[in-house]
């Protein structure tokens, strides 16, 4: 009877118990303890109290570790609802199914689970765990929580993205940028930056050296080069790093750089075969030989500026019209040699010009200017006396300043070039109303007509032809400064007609005030009005009327007075001018022409026409003081009144100066 075991009595009371009975907290607290039952590996784990590891790895607070109860009787022999702290002692447990099982002492379930075990080595714990890396925990503070590390975004984004950030800055800003740092110096030279490289802002400022080392890093990539007035480069050496680096040139401006070389400026045209732009004004170092290589190795050029090169002259551009085949745009200002037939019939043949400028070529004479417009001995119509050959196709024409030109040979334009724009013979003063007569009858397109200086030209002319001609709604600047016969019968139906008008130089003519009258109410008839306050208006037309004897400060308030007009169609709504006449007057009115322009581009219309109305009060007052008889002392007291006041109203610049004006005697 020695093997019979008495009965357990938690068993039996288990056994008792109907599963109903059991109540849901009872199997929450007996599934924890299976879990941690099958999580024990470590049956060395005894005492649970004993000193903290110096290794630990968690810091100061503690956590709950895997202990080792491996030795633990199952569960089923423990229910949660007879145990007692006895049952946990340090001696061997009343239950003699594990005598080698060890526990802790514990004051209740409920503590032995919700305590942290903090005192657990980690060379006790299970292989499978791993501690926190080395830069994690380093990067941990004192607190628990994990310090963020800087972001460095412009080390992290790609090089596309910091080059196109960096083509929004100018070529002054890049060099100021790249004294940042290694980093920023190798990107600010990056050659995509300077595709585009253009000296113009500070030409006068960088030194030799900077530009060579510009030019030197970003010579492969430059295609627009515009280097005017570079001075700097006054050794030959420095001029060769612009030779050895740019060879991709599509655009290059070296005007002014008088320093250049003849070798350098040939080598540097023979390795950028693919210009279409060069500008070579006033270079010393261009020749015809130097024409002679651009038509042998430009065959894409068009545009060619060769104005004030003095050791050339026209065989060099023929050399260039005949070689270079997509030639548009020829400017040979101040070049000798047009008298020669030869050059004349090459420009011919080709008909490829849209723009001639030929300004100050003193040598170019009726017989070589009508074989560059239809040719030598051409086939002339029987019925209406004009050459039969192929329309030019010139869209701007400059012979300004070629005296030798005579009314014959200009009118020989007509029906020649009817998709002429621009066209410019000021000081060609032998030329009369024959010579512009047919050509306005036939270019419709006409916008820029430049006649200074032609004295022989007459109201005529102006008011029958030119206000009448086709081109005449399409008009935009017109110059007609010291046409010395010119008057107000002439101008004002070409001021009436063209209603295009943008510009208009009259000065040193005998217009009057009915011009500005006409031109005031032509801008008035064109502009619309607006009722928004806030809205500034633009200058649409410009006026320029100094030195005319009969512009009379009455003319010129008209101008002021539709400037700063504001219209009220009702109470309850006012409308506003969107453009007005910008004027260029009498040096003594021209102070208070800019003050009141400037006020009403401000949008202070009020001020600009209590200016209008202080200067016209003071003007009047002058003209009172000039005159004689009675009442003179009385006129002159009220001219210097109005001097004063119209002074107070210019000083302010847009408000009236706080300053005393002495108030006249009451007596007198």
């Amino acid at each position: 009877m020695a093997d019979i075991t008495p009965p357990d009595p938690i068993d039996e009371e288990l056994s008792a118990m109907t599963p109903l009975e059991i109540r849901p907290k009872e199997k929450r607290r007996q599934r924890l303890l299976q879990g941690i039952q099958r999580m024990s590996s470590s049956p060395s784990l005894q005492q649970i109290g004993r000193a903290r590891s110096s290794s630990s790895p968690y810091g100061t607070r503690g956590s709950l570790s895997c202990v080792s109860l491996a030795a633990t009787p199952s569960f089923g022999q423990f229910p949660s609802g007879s145990l007692t702290p006895g049952d946990f002692s340090n001696g061997q447990s009343s239950v003699p199914s594990s005598p080698a099982a060890e526990l802790p002492a514990f004051d209740g379930i409920e503590t032995r689970v919700t305590r942290k075990i903090a005192n657990v080595s980690t060379t006790h714990l299970n292989p499978t765990t791993a501690s926190l890396p080395v830069e994690v925990a380093a990067a941990r503070s004192r607190s628990g929580t994990v310090r963020k590390l800087p972001f460095d975004f412009w080390a992290r984004i790609p090089d596309e993205i910091r080059v196109h950030i960096l083509s929004y800055l100018r070529p002054k800003e890049l060099v100021r940028v790249s004294r940042l740092s290694k980093e920023f110096h190798k990107f600010c030279f990056d050659g995509q930056l300077w595709t585009h490289f253009d000296a113009t802002e500070f030409y006068m400022e960088i030194p030799a050296e900077a530009l060579a080392k510009i030019i030197l890093s970003a010579g492969p990539f430059v295609k627009d080069l515009n280097i005017r007035g570079c001075l700097q480069l006054e050794h030959y050496k420095r001029a060769e790093v612009i030779v050895t680096s740019c060879k991709n040139l599509i655009n290059a401006t070296l005007e002014g750089c008088r320093n250049f070389q003849r070798n350098t400026l040939h080598n540097l045209i023979r390795t950028n075969e693919k210009l279409a732009n060069l500008n070579l004004t006033s270079m010393t170092a261009v020749t015809n030989s130097t024409c002679k290589i651009i038509s042998q190795h430009c065959p894409q050029l068009e545009t060619l500026n060769v104005s004030w090169c003095k050791h050339m002259d026209a065989r060099g551009v023929k050399m260039v019209v005949l070689g270079c085949p997509r030639l548009r745009d020829l400017r040979a200002g101040e070049i000798k040699g047009f008298n020669n037939v030869g050059v004349a019939e090459a420009i011919f043949s080709t008909n490829n010009l849209e723009r001639l400028v030929l300004s100050g070529c003193t040598d170019l004479d009726d017989d070589a200017f009508k074989t560059m417009i239809h040719g030598s001995q051409p086939e002339f119509d029987i019925l209406t006396d004009r050459p039969i050959v192929p329309p030019r196709k010139l869209r701007h024409l400059d012979l300004s300043r070629c005296s030798q030109l005579t009314t014959p040979a200009v009118a020989m334009l007509s029906h020649l070039v009817p998709d002429l724009e621009g066209l410019q013979l000021s000081g060609c003063t032998s030329l009369t109303d024959a010579a512009l007569q047919p050509i306005l009858a036939s270019t419709p397109r006409l916008t820029h007509l430049e006649l200074e200086e032609l004295s022989e030209l007459t109201n005529d002319f102006f008011s029958q032809n030119l206000a009448k001609a086709p081109c005449a709604p399409k008009l935009e600047h017109l110059s007609v400064s010291y046409c010395e016969n010119l008057g107000d019968i002439g101008l004002l139906p070409v001021m009436k007609n063209c209603v295009s008008l943008k510009s208009v130089d009259m000065d040193n003519t005998r217009i009057g005030d009915l011009v500005l009258t006409e031109a005031a109410a032509m801008v008035r008839s064109r502009s619309n009005r607006t009722s928004t306050r806030s809205s500034r208006p633009h200058i649409g037309l410009r006026l320029i009327v100094y030195d005319c004897q009969m512009v009379t400060w009455t003319g010129v308030r008209e101008i002021l007075s539709w400037n700063a007009e504001i219209r009220q169609p009702c109470e309850s709504s006012a409308t506003y001018p969107t453009e007005i006449i910008g004027l260029k007057c009498f040096y003594g009115w021209q102070q208070t022409v800019e003050q009141h322009t400037q006020r009403v581009l401000k949008g202070d219309f009020a001020a600009a026409a209590r200016l209008e109305r202080k200067w016209a009060d003071y003007m009047q007052a002058v003209e009172e003081a000039g005159a004689t008889g009675a009442g003179s002392r009385r006129r002159r007291r009220r001219a210097r009144e109005a001097q004063m006041l119209h002074a107070d109203e210019e000083g302010g610049a847009g408000r009236r100066r706080a300053r005393t004006v002495a108030a006249a005697c009451a007596v007198m």
